[in-house]
């Protein structure tokens, strides 16, 4: 194995992979080196990437982070992220991963105090390489996600399933409802103006600085690769709620919901959900949908399965200036 190699440059991680992250190449989005770039660009201008690569006899992984401090560097992640983990391509079996995450986390210790890891399915392989490699390391839970296996049942069957309490919503509701629910596959200037519009009177707080111009980026890419489900609820012609999906590979991703909050009396935004579920299961035949991260009440009546999330905290023994932080947080992991 030659010595790990580091970029500081999306630009220069997009020369050396040559396409090798690319949607033709990796079927999750969130491993995606388009997907990195666009929170980098929108999300995170001010802070520097490290991106960090290693290989094994043409097995290859690579750790996106991003310094948002001197000597402190986390996950290239933010709130729009399902997950996040090291990207590894050609297929390495579990102890050449190993190897390839120990020489990554090796490198890491020459740079940094610090490292925040987030949100992680599977925190045992990495932590496992960090303590290796001479890190102490604190891992938790943190959060969860909720995912649908529709283990091949029509909306018909996944919806006798549902609570009664739900069910019954849908059904008063529907019921002479006044608004009128699309979904669109492509992406136009008035369809964006819609969900902008109905995100600025929604329950939602205000989006972060640029977070609009990254979803409207992943909206236009999706679009474009035919992936976008972007569903609306109007009310006399004006959107009143609104739904960003994704549907690729079998998956449905639910990336952001929206409604006008004058209108909770109606559940415009529930009967949009309805509608949603039903073209993904019957029309999509989708195998998964994924609600992201966040333990809302509201998912578990649409979800069947909860998965934990984890953080990995990590602090390099070398910087006496990760001591008390180091102590900090293992006190706080235990008492939870």
């Amino acid at each position: 194995m030659r010595a790990p190699r580091e970029y500081h440059s999306l630009k220069e991680v997009r020369q050396a992979l040559a396409g090798r992250l690319d949607r033709a190449h990796v079927p999750a989005l969130f491993d995606r080196l388009d997907w990195f770039d666009a929170l980098h660009r929108y999300c995170f201008s001010d802070g520097s990437v490290h991106v960090v690569a290693a290989d094994d006899d043409g097995a290859e992984a690579w750790l996106f982070l991003l310094s948002p401090a001197p000597r402190r560097v986390g996950s290239l992640a933010n709130w729009y992220s399902f997950s996040w983990a090291p990207v590894f391509l050609g297929a390495p079996d579990s102890a050449v991963q190993q190897r390839l995450l120990e020489a990554i986390t090796g490198t890491l210790l020459t740079h940094y105090a610090q490292i925040d890891l987030y949100p992680l399915e599977d925190s045992a392989p990495l932590a496992a390489a960090l303590r290796r490699m001479g890190w102490f390391t604190v891992q938790r839970p943190m959060g969860g996600r909720h995912l649908l296996p529709v283990e091949g049942r029509s909306f018909a069957d996944y919806w006798t399933a549902r609570p009664g309490r739900l069910r019954s919503l849908i059904r008063r509701k529907g019921r002479n409802s006044p608004y009128f629910l699309s979904i669109s596959h492509a992406l136009t200037d008035d369809l964006w103006c819609d969900y902008v519009d109905v995100h600025a009177r929604s329950w939602k707080d205000a989006e972060p600085a640029n977070g609009l111009d990254f979803l409207h980026d992943l909206a236009e890419r999706e679009s474009a690769a035919g992936t976008l489900r972007l569903g609306f609820a109007r009310l006399d012609g004006r959107a009143v709620a609104t739904q960003f999906w994704t549907i690729e590979n079998g998956t449905a991703l639910i990336h952001k919901l929206s409604h006008d909050s004058a209108h909770d009396g109606g559940s415009p935004g529930t009967l949009l959900s309805h509608a949603m579920f039903a073209q993904a299961i019957d029309g999509d035949r989708v195998a998964l949908i994924d609600y992201g991260t966040g333990d809302n009440g509201y998912k578990t009546d649409w979800m069947e399965r909860r998965i934990p999330l984890h953080r990995i905290d990590a602090f390099n023994p070398r910087f006496a200036s990760a001591w008390l932080p180091a102590a900090r947080t293992a006190i706080s992991a235990l008492v939870g």
